[in-house]
């Protein structure tokens, strides 16, 4: 994999803020889940990896060790992105459960994984992961409208917004958010799906 790095910017609450982001940008870079203690204590369903109490374990542990993110980590292997979960980050990581990718149409999750859907898969994955660490609070604090947006890793936008003190990414909710050591992992209900390029 080409670890070249490109300038970039992603808005945030109308502002602009500057970013590096690597090219393959690991979508799962931060790929799945690291069962220490979450941002808010808010540890449940999707938290299943071992962690070592010593240290943040690395996101190739982590996904390895979460058989909650099995077919994330199979995604993940799919597209070509193993590699990438090695990476120092930091990055916000948006990580679909099982249960999130059983809510898909039937089909669709073997269709991704075909080798012929490999661009596609990538882009999906790529479409969980933004540089940067945005800790539930910041995303709670700086997302405060409707039309707020967030520059994702594959080039697309995706909406943000809180709801009943939860905050929604595409209209998935965050159920959890785990420390790792190259970043933060949001547990997501619902895989989040980019809109058509043009």
């Amino acid at each position: 994999m080409d670890n070249e790095l490109i300038s970039g910017r992603y808005p945030m609450n109308k502002k602009k803020f500057q970013f590096t982001t690597i090219t393959i940008v690991t979508f799962f870079s931060l790929a799945c889940v690291y069962c220490g203690k979450s941002e808010d204590s808010n540890v449940g369903k999707g938290i299943s990896a071992v962690a070592d109490d010593k240290s943040q374990q690395d996101v190739l542990k982590i996904a390895l060790g979460s058989k909650d993110h099995t077919t994330l980590v199979t995604a993940v292997q799919a597209a070509g992105l193993v590699d990438s979960l090695a990476n120092q980050g930091p990055f916000t990581v948006f990580a679909p459960t099982n249960d999130a990718f059983a809510k898909l149409p039937a089909g669709t999750v073997d269709d991704l994984l075909k080798p012929s859907q490999k661009s596609t898969l990538k882009d999906i994955l790529e479409y969980h992961v933004v540089v940067g660490n945005l800790t539930e609070s910041i995303l709670k604090s700086e997302f405060t409208g409707k039309d707020d947006e967030l520059g994702m890793a594959n080039g697309g936008h995706t909406k943000v917004s809180v709801k009943n003190g939860k905050v929604m990414i595409n209209g998935a909710t965050i159920v959890a958010s785990i420390p790792a050591a190259n970043g933060i992992i949001h547990i997501v209900d619902t895989v989040l799906l980019p809109q058509a390029k043009k």
